[in-house]
C-alpha cells in the first residue's frame, strides 16, 4: 500500500532513516523540481543573511512525500544554522514547547511537522513566540499562581502540513512565507531516479528509469521506496542491474499499474463506479466500502486521483469522471458523469 511508502519517515527503522538521509538533497542545487518555490526561497534566504536576521516564518503545505521536510533541512543548511525537528502531536504540554524554544540559539530553525495537529493551547503559546520572541508561562496554580515571561532568541519556525485547511486563521496569518508543493513532472522524477541510483550505486537502464518515474505518482518519496523494492527484485531474480523487464515485473508484483495507481486507488475508483453508480458519494461511505480510514483516503489517495482527473469533488460528494470509466473499461449506461449536466440542460430547454 502506498501509505506504507509515504509513511516510511514515521515508521522506519534506523536503516530506513539512514537511507532517506543519504538520498535527501543537502542544498538548493541538489533539489530537483518546485523551481518557482526554490527560486523564491533562495532570494529570501540570501536577503535574511545579508541583513543578519532570522528568516521569516515559513509554512509548507501539500500532499505527503513531496519534500517539505527536505526543503526545511536545505533552508537550515543554507542559513548555516541548527535545525530542531519535532511534530505537532508530540507537543502535548506548554512545557514541551518552552523546552524546545528556550534551547534555540539566535537564527536557529525549528521545524514542526504536521503542524495542523498542534494542541490548541500549545498553538496559542506559539503566537507570542513567533511575533515577539517571548513566551508567557503560568507557574503554580490557585492563589500562588503567577505568570513568568521568558525571552527567546530570534528564530525561524517552519511548519509543514498536508491539511492546510485545518490551520487556524491566527496561526496561518503569522507565517509570512507560504508555499504549496505540487506533484513532480515525469522529467523531474527521471532525474531523481538517476540521482538516487547513482548515490546507491545501482546500475539501471534508461527505460527502467522511465518506468519507475511513470509509476511513482509524481512523488519522490514513493519513487525512492519503489527504487529500493525494484533493486531487491534485480538482485534476487537478475544480476543486480535494473532492466526494463525487471522494473515492469517488480512493479506489477507490487500491484502498481502503468498509471501509477496501486491496489487501493483502484479499489476507490471501482467502489465509486461499480457500487455507487459513479457517485456522488461521501468520503466516509467510500472509506467503509474500501476498508480504509476516511482521513487516509482524503490525505493520501484522493489528492492524486483528483489531480489526474479520475474523480472530482462536488458539494454532494465524490464523482467518478470519464477517465475512471475508461480506466476500468466500463461504458456507463446513462453516459459519463461529465455529460449528465449537458443532458439536464437539454431537459430544461
Amino acid at each position: 500500500m502506498r501509505e506504507d511508502y509515504l509513511n516510511s519517515e514515521n515508521n522506519s527503522s534506523s536503516k530506513d532513516k539512514e537511507f532517506e538521509n543519504i538520498l535527501r538533497p543537502k542544498s538548493f542545487g541538489d533539489f530537483y523540481g518546485q523551481e518557482q518555490i526554490i527560486n523564491n526561497v533562495k532570494v529570501f534566504v540570501k536577503a535574511a543573511k545579508q541583513r543578519s536576521e532570522p528568516l521569516d516564518h515559513v509554512i509548507l503545505h501539500g500532499p505527503p512525500g513531496l519534500g517539505k521536510t527536505t526543503l526545511s533541512h536545505i533552508i537550515s543548511n543554507e542559513l548555516s544554522t541548527t535545525l530542531k525537528v519535532t511534530s505537532g502531536p508530540v507537543l502535548e504540554k506548554a512545557g514541551d514547547l518552552a523546552g524546545l524554544l528556550t534551547n534555540l540559539e539566535e537564527g536557529d530553525v525549528l521545524f514542526i511537522d504536521e503542524i495542523h495537529r498542534l494542541n490548541k493551547v500549545i498553538e496559542e503559546y506559539l503566537y507570542s513566540a513567533m511575533e515577539d520572541f517571548k513566551i508567557d508561562l503560568m507557574i503554580d496554580s490557585g492563589p500562588s499562581a503567577r505568570s513568568v515571561q521568558i525571552k527567546l532568541n530570534p528564530f525561524t519556525l517552519i511548519g509543514a502540513t498536508t491539511r492546510s485547511g485545518l490551520l487556524s486563521a491566527p496561526l496561518r496569518s503569522r507565517f509570512s512565507i507560504n508555499f504549496r508543493l505540487e506533484y513532480y513532472s515525469k522529467e523531474i522524477l527521471e532525474k531523481i531516479v538517476n540521482r538516487s541510483a547513482e548515490i546507491l550505486n545501482i546500475p539501471i537502464d534508461s527505460k527502467a528509469v522511465k518506468e519507475i518515474a511513470k509509476r511513482s505518482r509524481g512523488t519522490p518519496r514513493i519513487l525512492n521506496n519503489l527504487l529500493r523494492r525494484v533493486r531487491d527484485f534485480a538482485e534476487v531474480e537478475g544480476n543486480g542491474k535494473i532492466t526494463h523487464e525487471i522494473a515492469i515485473k517488480s512493479l506489477d508484483a507490487l500491484k502498481i499499474d502503468k498509471k501509477g495507481l496501486d491496489e487501493m486507488d483502484n479499489k476507490i475508483i471501482d467502489a465509486i463506479v461499480q457500487k455507487f453508480n459513479g457517485g456522488p458519494v461521501g468520503i466516509k461511505t467510500i472509506a467503509t466500502a474500501c476498508g480504509e480510514e476516511a482521513n487516509t483516503i482524503e490525505e493520501v489517495y484522493e489528492p492524486f486521483l483528483v489531480q489526474e482527473g479520475y474523480i472530482k469533488r462536488t458539494q454532494k460528494g465524490r464523482v467518478a469522471t470519464e477517465i475512471s470509466y475508461k480506466h476500468l473499461g466500463i461504458n456507463p449506461k446513462g453516459g459519463f458523469q461529465n455529460s449528465i449536466f449537458e443532458w439536464k440542460k437539454e431537459i430544461v430547454r
